[in-house]
């Protein structure tokens, strides 16, 4: 499986973080642990959405649709 998922940073709530991974466990652990520069000046995060799929060009799609107002509009409307 693969997901696409939201994440939130716990000290800034208004940081959101679009991203896929095929170990979601593993890719929350590394972006908290700061391996990811993007992500390391807003740890620690907490997983606010994903949605699973069974390939990985899907994920990808879904992310890059996240990415945008209308995936942007989607996590409002969920209060994510």
């Amino acid at each position: 499986m693969f997901y696409a998922y939201i994440l939130q940073s716990v000290r800034h709530p208004d940081r959101l973080y679009r991203g896929h991974s095929s170990d979601l466990k593993q890719r929350l652990a590394d972006h908290n642990a700061g391996n990811c520069p993007h992500t390391a000046k807003f740890a620690p995060w907490k997983l606010r959405f994903y949605a699973a799929f069974e390939t990985l060009r899907q994920a990808q799609q879904f992310e890059a649709y996240l990415k945008t107002g209308s995936g942007h509009a989607f996590a409002k409307r969920r209060s994510l």
